[in-house]
């Protein structure tokens, strides 16, 4: 990637912008290639997901991440270029897609802060194949149009721009110059927000997508890890639930992010007028400067209605024989599979619980230091899926969970992120999640089984983690 210093562009006006297309456009020619000019512009003030409802298109591609505890957000749409993958191999065909846009990227503004510069956003299915019809693919990866963020109560925004040979420079000036001063001082009309409350959408029905299936599946799994099969494997259930008229995504998100603000609130629309959204607990992989971070997250038990009946789901937990041998299979995983690709992981002594609205997990930190050493996408293949959503081992207990569940996860479990021309990048679990397409709202949630696992308990388990999204879908 090319960086024309700031100061080289000293002027931020149309002349200094016309200069740089110009400039973009005749390495096009030379190169007999299209160029990406990346513009990255600090702003005073600006809200992501505002902005992304206020011109929320259903069949356009976008990316929402946020974490209200770490005060970041991140919003991308308009796919300027994009691709699709399948396979085994779909990690890396991401990252050589990334790697030969980046060849051909020019990139100039303010880009000593975070999200600056060129993102790609991706989201990877559970599995590394999807059948035919799928509402999603097995990967897909976008360059947005346009992004913006907040990160530490710093702003920004940034305009990436397709420049082929013979793109008229005037038109694109006209364009880009306007959403600069749309991006600079942001009106926020967002219709949707005018509506009357009455059109929101009402539930009318509700299925399970395996009926009868679940308690069956724990009982089948719970034989094969006393055969010695596998140690643990995650089972999950989905419910379908349909509306008398369109879900508005984006507003369900709104209220995801208002009650689970230690969680990710997550958007990704693949177009089509599908959106994948949720809020997950789970990080599955950081890099920032060179630092990894990722999380153990398994063990799970209620929130209690009151602080003494708090304390005491909490202290079981942390006592539990079943919760702390789940927990440890998911830690002692992640930590094998950073030294397979060569980092060497660093967790904590001992898990801490992690407090959501309405439940409560074990989790524990790992850290390690890459640099630029391994990217980001080559460690994904061995990170995902983990034994939180997956099982352990992996090898033996992941083919097993299609055939127990009986349904497609599709992105579910799988993964949902962005990275960047530095080696940076963000990469979450996509749980406690729906996929809304239309009058439809189709809702996941598992629970790990592992020996003395009971079924009632899981099945009340992932009812209470479906209740998350179910509440704030009952809310329109």
């Amino acid at each position: 990637m090319q960086i024309i210093p700031s100061s080289m562009l000293p002027e931020r006006d149309e002349g200094a912008l016309r200069q740089f297309l110009q400039g973009c456009r005749d390495a096009a020619r030379a190169k007999g290639h299209f160029q990406i000019a990346s513009i990255s512009l600090a702003v005073k003030h600006i809200a992501p997901l505002a902005v992304l409802q206020s011109i929320y298109e259903p069949d356009e591609l976008h990316c929402y991440i946020e974490r209200a505890s770490d005060d970041e957000a991140v919003a991308a749409a308009e796919a300027v270029v994009q691709a699709r993958f399948d396979g085994s191999d779909r990690f890396a065909s991401v990252k050589a897609f990334a790697q030969e846009i980046l060849e051909h990227t020019i990139a100039v503004g303010d880009l000593s802060e975070a999200f600056t510069g060129p993102h790609f956003f991706t989201a990877f299915s559970f599995d590394d194949t999807v059948s035919e019809g799928a509402a999603f693919p097995a990967a897909t990866v976008f360059l947005p149009r346009w992004q913006v963020s907040r990160s530490n109560g710093k702003y920004g925004a940034v305009a990436n721009l397709k420049v082929e040979a013979d793109t008229d420079i005037d038109s694109l000036v006209m364009r880009v110059w306007g959403a600069y001063r749309k991006f600079g001082a942001f009106d926020y009309l967002p219709e949707a927000a005018l509506e009357d409350v009455a059109a929101s959408p009402k539930v009318e029905s509700r299925r399970e997508l395996a009926p009868g299936v679940y308690p069956a599946a724990v009982c089948r799994a719970l034989e094969a890890i006393e055969a010695g099969a596998y140690e643990k494997i995650v089972l999950a259930r989905g419910i379908e639930l349909e509306a008398d008229r369109p879900w508005q995504p984006l507003d369900t998100l709104n209220r995801l992010r208002e009650r689970f603000a230690g969680c990710f609130t997550f958007s990704f629309a693949g177009g089509e007028a599908r959106s994948f959204i949720g809020a997950t607990p789970e990080r599955l992989l950081q890099i920032r400067n060179g630092h990894l971070l990722t999380e153990a997250i398994a063990g799970s038990a209620p929130r209690g209605q009151t602080a003494g009946e708090d304390a005491k789901y909490a202290r079981a937990l942390l006592e539990s024989e079943k919760d702390l041998h789940e927990h440890v299979c998911v830690r002692d995983s992640i930590l094998r599979r950073l030294e397979r690709v060569g980092v060497q992981g660093h967790a904590e002594p001992h898990p801490q619980l992690l407090l959501l609205a309405n439940v409560q997990h074990l989790r524990t930190r790992i850290q390690a230091e890459v640099g630029e050493s391994v990217h980001l996408l080559d460690m994904l293949p061995e990170m995902h899926p983990t034994p939180a959503v997956g099982g352990s081992p992996r090898e033996q207990a992941v083919p097993c969970i299609a055939e127990l569940e009986q349904m497609e996860r599709g992105l579910y479990a799988g993964v949902v992120g962005w990275f960047n021309h530095l080696n940076e990048g963000e990469m979450i679990v996509g749980i406690r999640s729906a996929l809304i397409e239309g009058k439809l709202a189709r809702l996941y949630a598992g629970a790990g089984i592992v020996k003395g696992s009971d079924p009632d308990k899981e099945m009340r388990e992932t009812e209470m983690k479906l209740r998350a999204l179910l509440d704030v879908l009952a809310q329109g």
